[in-house]
């Protein structure tokens, strides 16, 4: 199977199982979309669903929780992974929509990537969940997948060059939905330690025999 015809056939499978895909991450605006976009970093989207509500309940958008001190965000969000450096990401990221962007979340990567805590995985789910734009978001289940099934070739040994790929090779029209598809693939199926590889659609067509494959 050719990487094309690798393409076309996981793409295809994917149109019909899941065709109205979205981020797992609960969320009621844009800003709280980017809140939780953030702290989900290095954690799960469960363990952030969990403390969010509290969270929004207190700082529903960037004015309130622009006049929140560290000390007060960290109190709610002590149980995430990075709980010091994510409480003040989140405040000066506030302090900045309310300064520069009138409170409201910017469209466009550049100016997304300009909030403190916002790199360009965080910008490009917003810019695809929010915005919808066609932005490719590659976190460690998109990286690791898009390896594993043979969508990129081992020179793309970066989450950038797996993204320029990626949107190379992807239709337009799926990329937002393609981010989701591989990484909810990721999440519960090609699992990082202990891939369910007998429960995979996939797994007659895998390149997991291949040299240097993990699998």
């Amino acid at each position: 199977m050719t990487r094309e015809e690798r393409y076309h056939f996981i793409l295809d499978y994917f149109r019909k199982k899941l065709p109205n895909v979205n981020t797992e991450l609960h969320f009621g605006s844009s800003f709280q979309l980017l809140v939780a976009t953030l702290l989900s970093a290095q954690c799960t989207d469960k363990r952030i669903n969990q403390i969010t509500p509290e969270l929004f309940k207190h700082y529903p958008d960037a004015a309130s929780m622009a006049k929140a001190e560290v000390e007060d965000v960290f109190e709610y969000i002590r149980t995430v992974s990075y709980p010091n450096a994510k409480a003040k990401h989140l405040v000066e990221m506030a302090r900045m929509l309310v300064a520069d962007f009138g409170g409201e979340v910017p469209d466009g990567l550049q100016n997304l990537m300009k909030l403190p805590g916002v790199g360009r995985k965080t910008a490009n789910v917003l810019q695809a969940v929010w915005f919808g734009r066609a932005a490719m978001a590659v976190d460690t289940h998109v990286y690791r997948v898009s390896h594993r099934m043979g969508l990129v070739p081992k020179t793309a040994n970066t989450p950038l060059k797996v993204e320029e790929y990626l949107m190379k090779h992807i239709p337009q029209s799926d990329i937002p939905d393609a981010h989701h598809w591989l990484l909810l693939h990721g999440r519960y199926v090609c699992k990082s330690a202990r891939p369910e590889c007998e429960k995979c659609f996939f797994d007659q067509y895998c390149p997991k025999l291949l040299e240097g494959s993990k699998l």
